[in-house]
C-alpha cells in the first residue's frame, strides 16, 4: 500500500489562526489556506518568531502573491499581487471568500523557525506544511507547533 500524502507530502494543523508553526528544519514551506464566509473582508498577518513561545516575534513581509476565490468549488482562483507585505486584505466580495498563500522556509530570518497567520476577522486559517523533510506515518509526524 502507498503512502499517502499526509506524512509524506504535508502535515497539517486545521485550526491555526495565530497558531506557530515549525518550519525550518521540519518542511520546505507552509501554505496557508484560509476562509471567511459572508464577502464581508478580512486582514491576515504573517508573524515569524524564534521558538514556539514567540521569542522575538516579528512581522514577515513575504507575501507577495496570493489566489482567491469563493472557497466553494464554484470557480477557479484568481492570482493577487502586492508589494511583499506582512499582510493580506481581502476585500467585502464572495470571490475573495477563501485566500491561500504560501511562505517558503527560506524568508524567514536567520534564527527564525516559526511563522504564525492571524486573522483579524473570524476568518479561519489553515496551514499545511509541505514538501517535508523527514517524511513519516501520520501518527510519527511531530505536533506542527512544538
Amino acid at each position: 500500500m502507498s503512502q499517502k500524502a499526509l506524512g509524506r507530502l504535508i502535515n497539517t494543523t486545521p485550526a491555526a489562526d495565530g497558531v506557530w508553526i515549525a518550519l525550518k528544519g521540519a518542511a520546505a514551506g507552509v501554505t496557508f489556506s484560509c476562509f471567511l464566509t459572508g464577502a464581508v473582508g478580512d486582514t491576515y498577518t504573517l508573524t515569524q518568531a524564534k521558538d514556539s513561545a514567540g521569542t522575538g516575534a516579528k512581522n514577515l513581509a513575504a507575501i507577495a502573491e496570493y489566489w482567491t476565490n469563493t472557497g466553494n468549488g464554484s470557480d477557479a482562483w484568481t492570482r493577487q499581487t502586492q508589494t511583499a507585505a506582512a499582510t493580506v486584505v481581502t476585500t467585502a466580495v464572495a470571490t475573495q471568500n477563501a485566500m491561500v498563500c504560501e511562505v517558503e522556509g527560506v524568508s524567514l530570518d536567520d534564527g527564525y523557525k516559526y511563522v504564525k497567520l492571524t486573522s483579524t476577522g473570524a476568518g479561519t486559517v489553515n496551514a499545511l506544511s509541505r514538501d517535508l523533510i523527514a517524511q513519516r506515518a501520520p501518527a510519527n509526524l511531530p505536533a506542527m507547533g512544538v
